[in-house]
């Protein structure tokens, strides 16, 4: 179980959280959802112990993480939103890297990336450099990454960025039956399609404060709205949608 405790950061005074505080248990799948610059990707790179929170603790079965930092991230598989990988490398030598940084035995850490890497269907482009690798392709990576060491914590920003769609299927299936299997899994996106599919509970976070938490049931009850679309935009989008379109199309016909 990971627990955050009124978790807030700031930046230059400016809070990015005000607040947080949520539980994820083993065998949930959070959806962590948000509009750009709510405070998403702060909140899983603070749970990812690459940032420190300004206030406020986090417990991982009851420990203090900021007590025990090298052995939490033991527990953690992180995806990150944007892609920093190193271009010079190729993927296997990266990921062999990765897999003996978390001490993996040499002949099981060899077989799962080649395993991992036929699977996404990159076999044969694993002994090219990642720079020649699309997003897509590399993202593969990222999330085999992320899934060498068996985590129990799986920190996932935006994980299907740039996939194809049966990859996202995949992901979407993996990340169901990694649940089942008793993992904890925070998913972080702005694509509401995908996490309401894939989530077990939804929370919404909007200007660095959590607006809702709930299933997505739940919220289509409370809320009498029957998508999770709508239910985000009633929560988090205050302007006039469909007059600022109409607007715009003003302004694209404007003196042509």
């Amino acid at each position: 179980m990971i627990e955050l405790k009124g978790i807030t950061k700031k930046y230059f005074y400016f809070p990015a959280l005000n607040d947080v505080s949520f539980i994820v248990r083993p065998t949930e799948i959070l959806g962590y959802l948000g509009p750009n610059g709510a405070g998403k990707t702060t909140t899983i790179k603070i749970l990812a112990g690459l940032l420190a929170p300004s206030e406020g603790q986090i417990f991982y079965m009851g420990r203090n993480v900021q007590k025990e930092l090298f052995e939490y991230k033991r527990h953690i598989g992180y995806v990150p939103e944007q892609s920093d990988i190193y271009p010079h490398m190729t993927a296997y030598d990266y990921l062999l890297m990765v897999g003996r940084l978390r001490h993996i035995k040499e002949k099981p850490l060899k077989d799962k990336i080649v395993a991992f890497m036929r699977l996404l269907d990159l076999d044969k482009d694993m002994d090219s450099t990642i720079s020649s690798y699309s997003k897509g392709m590399v993202q593969k990576v990222l999330i085999v990454s992320a899934l060498l060491h068996n985590p129990s914590i799986l920190l996932l920003d935006e994980p299907l960025s740039g996939l194809d769609v049966t990859t996202g299927m995949i992901i979407r299936d993996l990340l169901q039956k990694l649940a089942r299997d008793g993992k904890i899994i925070i998913y972080s996106s702005h694509i509401l399609e995908v996490v309401e599919k894939a989530c077990s509970r939804i929370i919404i976070i909007h200007k660095g404060n959590i607006v809702a938490d709930d299933s997505v049931s739940s919220l289509r009850e409370l809320m009498k709205l029957p998508t999770l679309e709508e239910i985000f935009n009633q929560l988090v989008i205050h302007a006039d949608t469909d007059s600022i379109s109409d607007q715009m199309i003003e302004i694209i016909k404007y003196a042509v």
